[in-house]
């Protein structure tokens, strides 16, 4: 059965949520990382958890024009992106992750694609990598999507990335991981 884009937000969660629930943890606050397919068809920013960042990874750009801050990280769709050791899909996700260093980006952030699970679940996976969650709970929260997904493809990539202070070596992760770490003033 295909996904229903008309229905809202198709694979929309609340990463923090969903794997403090898993794991029976506090790994990531709740409200700060969310994550989903193509909002063409939401109505309101309530209904996708009210993010204060829209992170684009689509070729083309949001239907809605909200009052927040949107970044639009494209590339090409023959672009093979579990494959993070290519140069191209290393650049993509490098710029996007950076992204994340900025004390100023607000939060909640979404992350969306068009089905909100491939583009979405290797930046998701990478940012997850990068603040400390095991590989294997990375894994079960990328599983969590419908479509077409396999474990191997996740592990592909977390495996392109490996170390993450390797692969993101431009990058200050420490405050990648404090502004993802850090309760919002919501989850207070």
């Amino acid at each position: 059965m295909a996904l229903d884009y008309s229905a809202g937000c198709v694979n929309f969660r609340d990463v923090g949520e969903f794997l403090n629930l898993m794991s029976g943890e506090s790994i990531l606050p709740p409200g700060k990382l969310l994550r989903g397919g193509k909002i063409d068809f939401v109505d309101a920013l309530d209904d996708i958890g009210s993010p204060k960042t829209i992170i684009n990874l689509r070729n083309g750009s949001d239907r809605h024009h909200w009052p927040i801050k949107t970044l639009h990280f494209p590339t090409a769709n023959t672009l093979e992106k579990y494959n993070t050791s290519d140069g191209q899909v290393r650049r993509w996700l490098n710029g996007i992750v950076a992204s994340f260093e900025n004390e100023q980006l607000e939060y909640p952030a979404l992350i969306h694609c068009t089905s909100g699970k491939d583009r979405t679940g290797i930046v998701v996976a990478a940012l997850l990598a990068i603040v400390g969650v095991p590989e294997q709970l990375i894994v079960a929260e990328y599983l969590l999507s419908d479509g077409e997904i396999k474990e191997e493809w996740i592990v592909q990539a977390l495996r392109g990335i490996g170390k993450p202070e390797v692969y993101f070596n431009r990058i200050d992760l420490s405050q990648v991981k404090r502004n993802l770490l850090l309760p919002t003033s919501a989850t207070l």
